[in-house]
């Protein structure tokens, strides 16, 4: 699916008219020099786009599934930014049940109701996920991904609400905040749901083989000894921490890059130019690298460990290596933001292209 998206922003249109009540314009950008400006033939490595007076052809006309279910039809920065299995399973399924239930035309029911009551959902999670039996701790699994369900239906009701298409942080607003909060409750829950399970279930540290006195014996093998509750939470502890760093910066690179390729006070030239940039490879590459590191993609893969029994071999393997791969990550990306911010805003490529 992820080369579906990639095929579908560099074949076709995207759409900058987020709200379903307006309209923008789309023009074609490439990669290839133009000879119009003096500052280019200066350097020859700066590379101009070219702005095409025929429209790209439009995603919508041709697809067959429907743009309400079709995770690919209303792409925004976010929705490259997001992980796969809320973009591909858990959007559609929201947008599905309000379809059928309509939710979204109810005067009662608000989005912030649905984000306290998967608030409730996680909290049940968490107790279960805490429980000794193995069948247990699954159901808390499957009823932490009902949360997430819940996550995406109350930001698919509250765009419907605001005629907003599309994947989209209404950074600012008291929902955005309301939501932030809930989602960090339901993350606690279930953290210290894992942390009392490995408390009450200490897992042990290996095995120990001890050579036996009679040479004709083989030696044995013991299991050494369990973990501390000291151990397990500094693991529980140092899994936090990525949650806490990879959501901060997961949430900053969305306002950033909204703000840089989604605004709508620029002028035409640095409009093809974010346009440029949004197609390019190397924004993709950045954005799919967030797809498998942010908040939401840790949070499946300590849910998968749990379900499979592996919790504990997750946390030893993830305890380390997980923050060098978000600095990694962090790092790559400022890098690119700052770039694509002086490409865009201050060079003379964008700020002389002639319409």
């Amino acid at each position: 699916m992820d080369v579906e998206l990639y095929l579908r922003i560099h074949n076709y249109a995207i759409n900058r008219n987020y709200h379903t009540n307006t309209s923008t314009p789309i023009f074609t950008t490439t990669s290839e020099p133009t000879n119009t400006n003096s500052a280019s033939d200066s350097n020859p490595s700066l590379k101009l786009p070219t702005v095409d007076k025929v429209k790209e052809p439009s995603y919508e006309e041709n697809t067959w599934i429907s743009c309400d279910i079709n995770p690919l039809c209303h792409i925004t920065v976010k929705a490259i930014l997001l992980d796969q299995t809320n973009q591909y399973v858990f959007a559609p399924l929201a947008t599905i049940f309000d379809n059928v239930v309509g939710i979204s035309r109810s005067t009662f029911i608000t989005p912030n109701m649905i984000s306290f009551f998967h608030v409730g959902v996680a909290c049940v999670s968490g107790k279960l996920v805490a429980s000794d039996s193995l069948g247990y701790r699954r159901l808390g699994v499957l009823l932490f991904q009902i949360r997430t369900f819940l996550d995406d239906l109350d930001g698919h009701v509250a765009r419907v609400k605001k005629h907003i298409r599309g994947e989209r942080s209404e950074i600012g607003t008291s929902g955005y905040y309301v939501d932030g909060l809930c989602d960090g409750l339901g993350c606690i829950a279930l953290l210290l749901g894992m942390f009392f399970y490995l408390k009450n279930n200490p897992p042990r540290r290996g095995y120990s083989i001890i050579p036996m006195s009679d040479s004709k014996s083989e030696p044995t093998m013991i299991p050494k000894m369990k973990a501390t509750t000291r151990k397990v939470a500094k693991n529980v502890i140092s899994f936090t921490g990525q949650l806490l760093l990879s959501s901060t910066a997961w949430n900053r690179y969305i306002a950033v890059y909204q703000n840089m390729l989604e605004r709508e006070d620029v002028s035409s030239s640095q409009y093809q130019c974010q346009n440029y940039v949004f197609k390019s490879t190397l924004f993709f590459c950045v954005a799919w690298m967030w797809r498998i590191v942010n908040v939401h993609a840790l949070l499946h893969c300590v849910l998968l460990s749990i379900f499979c029994d592996k919790l504990w071999d997750f946390l030893r393997a993830i305890r380390y290596s997980g923050y060098i791969i978000l600095l990694v990550a962090i790092c790559l990306t400022e890098m690119h933001i700052l770039e694509a911010q002086n490409y865009i805003f201050n060079s003379a490529a964008c700020s002389n292209i002639s319409l």
